[in-house]
């Protein structure tokens, strides 16, 4: 399998035959050469040949990425991202080939759903985030920020009120548009302290309490949010530090991704029974981008799949740990 950077390209050319058939090919590699994986697979006493369909590839659980270092093959890392987790809690860790990688990775992927950094003011609300080291989503914005080319984009960690008067210094400018993003407890905050007009902008929320406030619905948070910063729409992301693909939602919670990241369920009672369309099961996610590491994770995350491929995150399974990056209880 070549390295990352020999094969992200053909990613972005895919098209749904081509997903196929690609993943089955990753498969039989991350099978043979992830020792982590295979090790997995003949636990279950699953034979990598036997599987002739993508449907029926099993997912390597999420928490094998806490407890041991995950890689297809042997390479170098420039970076290993990490999970913040909650005090007592074993945090993930992601090894990643090359910062760079990652970085135009996650643009491509964005500009993808909003167009290019280059139309943004980024100002980024991530206090915990930007507090520790490993954070795969600070890597993404550090690479957000300086490829929007804005010298106004930028971190603002607590400074609510240098963050309001650049907001308002900004809206008298009309070539490009404010994108702030930041951590669910972090804008709440801001959104009590200030009732602004940020109808002119893209707020996206990235998910997260921290243990800083009690965890609300995801429709009682943009509610007040859209309500007090005047906002048509909250948009939000999905990402993790296992995974090197993102998916954004443009509203209403529901998210779309890009073709090579694809998901699909299984019975929260029964982890060989899959879910259908409209019911709610825990959600596996199949990165192609993860290419290096392992490209089939079922994670501890509750949610929908529609028949277009599109998501709802309902939440958690109960008596598992709360990521980082948590997810607003739906």
């Amino acid at each position: 399998m070549p390295t990352f950077e020999s094969f992200a390209p053909d990613l972005y050319t895919l098209n749904a035959p081509d997903v196929n058939d690609i993943a089955l090919r990753l498969f039989y590699h991350q099978a043979e050469h992830n020792s982590v994986y295979k090790a997995y697979l003949q636990a279950l006493r699953v034979h990598p040949h036997d599987i002739t369909h993508v449907r029926d590839i099993p997912y390597l659980p999420i928490s094998f990425f806490k407890s041991h270092m995950i890689k297809t093959g042997a390479w170098a890392h420039e970076v290993v991202f990490t999970s913040s987790g909650t005090t007592g809690t074993t945090t993930s860790q992601h090894a990643v080939a090359r910062v760079h990688s990652y970085g135009v990775h996650c643009q491509r992927i964005f500009e993808r759903f909003y167009g290019p950094l280059t139309n943004y003011h980024i100002l980024a609300l991530l206090p915990a985030y930007q507090e520790r080291t490993g954070s795969s989503l600070i890597a993404m914005m550090d690479w957000f920020i300086q490829q929007s080319g804005s010298s106004h984009s930028g971190y603002f960690l607590y400074d609510h009120e240098k963050l309001a008067a650049t907001i308002e210094q900004l809206r008298a400018g009309a070539k490009k548009k404010i994108l702030l993003w930041g951590v669910t407890f972090a804008l709440l905050e801001f959104a009590e302290r200030f009732e602004i007009d940020l109808s002119h902008a893209l707020v996206m929320e990235t998910g997260g309490m921290k243990g800083r406030r009690k965890e609300q619905i995801r429709q009682e948070v943009h509610a007040f949010l859209a309500s007090r910063l005047n906002l048509p729409v909250v948009h939000s992301e999905y990402g993790m530090t296992e995974l090197m693909s993102q998916a954004y939602s443009r509203g209403e919670g529901i998210f779309e991704a890009p073709p090579w990241l694809r998901l699909s369920l299984r019975d929260p009672e029964d982890p060989f029974l899959a879910v259908g369309e409209g019911r709610a099961g825990v959600i596996k996610v199949m990165d192609l981008g993860n290419a290096q590491t392992c490209s089939f994770i079922e994670t501890q995350d509750l949610g929908r799949v529609a028949q277009n491929g599109n998501f709802e995150v309902l939440g958690r399974l109960d008596n598992s740990d709360i990521r980082g990056c948590n997810l607003l209880v739906q």
